[in-house]
């Protein structure tokens, strides 16, 4: 019953972060989508949403590097290799934030930045939950 209860709490806590990538992948596409007229459409709205909601799904809960057999965790951080699935996670984490931070904040206060600064915002947000993306995968296809 306890491994239930833990695999459930672990998909809601998943669920949660995915929700959480929806709405900045929202905010983000609604800044864009009013500053750039091409990508003023639903389906773009609904791609960064959707691509979101998968990088913050996959990208933020990464599985640890596994320790090899017999070693401690001081010897494992001492080899000093540095896990590309936990770098990417964490940079992508953060340049998608920080660009959905900057959509948000130009939503509410209802500012027109110039063009090259909403660019900037879109490629920090795919940037980022690319980032997210190929870091959850290159976690979960390790042994």
């Amino acid at each position: 019953m306890r491994f239930r209860v833990r695999k459930a709490a672990h998909v809601l806590e998943r669920s949660g972060l995915a929700l959480a990538g929806a709405a900045c992948g929202m905010f983000v596409g609604a800044h864009v989508g009013t500053s750039i007229g091409a990508l003023t459409t639903i389906a773009f709205l609904l791609a960064m949403i959707a691509v979101g909601a998968v990088g913050f799904y996959l990208g933020i809960d990464i599985p640890p590097l596994p320790f090899h057999a017999g070693e401690s965790e001081a010897e494992h951080a001492e080899r000093g290799k540095v896990d590309a699935a936990e770098f990417l996670s964490a940079v992508g984490t953060f340049c998608a934030t920080l660009a959905a931070f900057a959509s948000v904040s130009l939503v509410v206060l209802h500012q027109a930045p110039h063009l090259a600064w909403t660019v900037m915002i879109l490629t920090g947000w795919l940037g980022g939950v690319m980032m997210q993306i190929v870091a959850g995968t290159i976690a979960r296809s390790r042994k």
